[in-house]
């Protein structure tokens, strides 16, 4: 079972005095996180911005975030890259109140949905459009009503809905996401979970 990481960088850009574009960084992100302990998926903050249309700046500085938050800033956005170990018994014999616990760590216990009967225990739901594009590995997308599995290359764009991620492939899968503040329609305003 290949459960390895590998450090990735992060490039950013901006302007010198003069207007012209310059690197200001080239070094992995400075925050990561293990959620949920050990056999729990590894969180990379990339980026956020509190804002669209987002403010560009001539050299921009590391955005201020107290702790990992699951949800990007109210009108604004996040890139996150995630590591999602092989899923093992102790993700899929999860009680509803302990999936809500490892959501709660992220500041992201009311998007736990899991119930009786649910599909999978780390169902959850968030009021956002997410870009999820497979780097490395599969993964299974768990929605409400079926399930599909993501390959290297592979993007989904999650629209608010209901669902979990499983790693049932055996090596580590990573994903990077850009997370968009979002506001459900009217007709999803109360949905049915």
């Amino acid at each position: 079972m290949n459960t390895q990481s590998h450090p990735f960088r992060r490039i950013v850009t901006g302007h010198d005095a003069a207007g012209q574009a310059i690197i200001l960084s080239e070094a992995p992100p400075t925050r990561s996180q293990l959620v949920g302990g050990p056999g729990g998926p590894t969180f990379f903050e990339v980026w956020q911005t509190l804002e669209t249309p987002a403010l560009i700046h001539p050299q921009p500085e590391e955005p201020e975030q107290a702790g990992l938050v699951l949800a990007p800033p109210s009108h604004g956005t996040r890139i996150r890259v995630i590591e999602f170990p092989p899923e093992g018994e102790e993700i899929r014999q999860l009680t509803a109140a302990a999936a809500q616990e490892k959501f709660q760590s992220m500041s992201g216990g009311h998007a736990a949905t899991a119930q009786a009967g649910a599909p999978h225990p780390l169902m959850h739901r968030t009021q956002t459009v997410d870009y999820g594009i497979v780097l490395e590995g599969e993964i299974t997308l768990v929605v409400d009503h079926g399930e599909t599995t993501i390959r290297a290359g592979d993007i989904v764009i999650q629209n608010g809905t209901n669902h979990a991620w499983a790693n049932r492939s055996g090596k580590i899968c990573r994903m990077a996401f850009v997370l968009i503040s979002g506001q459900y329609a009217a007709e999803l305003s109360q949905p049915q979970l």
